[in-house]
């Protein structure tokens, strides 16, 4: 859905007008009226404070800032200010579901949505407001979309192509360490621990907590290609991170998207390929092939079962099968 950015630019406060409406290359930054964008530095501020990962307090800045812009083209429609009345402010709240789900340019999915309502239950309440009375959106009972089998080579293929040690490691500390690229952006150098054969790699998840995972074979070899070119980096003995930036900097969770979506790209795939869909690709894989789920979850870093067990659900592609099952007369 987001990407994640590791490190902010310095020069900006955290919340400022210049962060939050800073967009890709191309896109039209849409500024918050001055009222509007005070609210959403203070709650940034706030956010600081908490005791949440820089994705979560990013990706909660993010989702409030989409909601603040769309109250200030419908804040007049309440008989009360959604930002200090609590019946208004769910009535606000229920309209932004469904324009996000129904009247928006882009329609958004129901998992997206939930989403967004999580990050306004902690911005409302940290205004003191509690959390609105909106109710959530039903999900689909479907594994997470995965990689097929064919696209999967194809994926492969494309990352055996590509000409930087860096991006190669990229694209496939997801599909083989099942990380989220937060994670993989997150990296230091003395998190690689690697032997003559075997290796482990030390991920930092949500809330701080990190695990070990094995090291494929695979893997290792991009990743001790990219260890041996990454001291000619600029800035590379001074920086700790293990991905590093044209600058010499940590690269970011944004940039670290760019690249898998350019080999994505080169691959030919049907549908977008993300970190995430790589991470579902490996938890299927894992699944589908009867490994015990705590050890699946241990190696996502899954703090509940349920959330595993999602893997073991019926995909999409299942159903389309399912119906070739059924005899037609030709």
């Amino acid at each position: 859905m987001t990407s994640e950015i590791a490190h902010s630019d310095p020069s900006q406060a955290p919340g400022s007008a210049s962060e939050i409406t800073k967009r890709r290359p191309g896109a039209r930054p849409t500024r918050l009226p001055p009222a509007y964008d005070a609210v959403l530095g203070e709650y940034a501020s706030a956010l600081e404070r908490a005791p949440l990962s820089d994705e979560t307090r990013r990706t909660y800045r993010s989702r409030v800032r989409m909601f603040l812009s769309w109250l200030s083209d419908h804040a007049a429609t309440y008989s009360a200010d959604p930002l200090a009345d609590r019946q208004a402010r769910d009535w606000a709240v229920r309209d932004y579901r469904m324009w996000l789900l129904r009247d928006g340019p882009a329609r958004r999915s129901r998992v997206y949505v939930n989403s967004v309502l999580t990050a306004l239950d902690d911005f409302h309440v940290r205004k003191g407001l509690g959390k609105a009375d909106v109710g959530r959106e039903d999900l689909p009972k479907s594994a997470p979309r995965a990689l097929e089998e064919r696209a999967r080579i194809r994926w492969l293929r494309a990352v055996e192509a590509h000409l930087s040690p860096r991006g190669r490691c990229i694209a496939l500390i997801p599909y083989y360490a099942g990380a989220r690229i937060s994670e993989v952006v997150r990296l230091d150098v003395g998190d690689v621990q690697m032997s003559a054969r075997k290796g482990k790699l030390r991920l930092y998840g949500k809330g701080g907590k990190f695990r070990e995972v094995d090291i494929h074979p695979k893997l290792r070899h991009e990743l001790q290609l990219w260890l041996d070119e990454r001291p000619n980096w600029p800035n590379a003995d001074g920086n700790r991170a293990l991905f590093l930036n044209a600058k010499g900097g940590r690269l970011t969770a944004r940039a670290a998207s760019g690249i898998i979506a350019e080999i994505a790209q080169t691959a030919g795939l049907d549908d977008p390929t993300t970190a995430h869909v790589l991470r579902h690709t490996l938890a299927t894989t894992l699944v589908r092939g009867k490994t015990d789920l705590v050890l699946v979850a241990e190696i996502l870093g899954h703090s509940r079962l349920e959330t595993t067990r999602r893997y073991s659900l019926p995909s999409d592609k299942d159903k389309e099968d399912a119906l070739r099952l059924i005899t037609v007369d030709r």
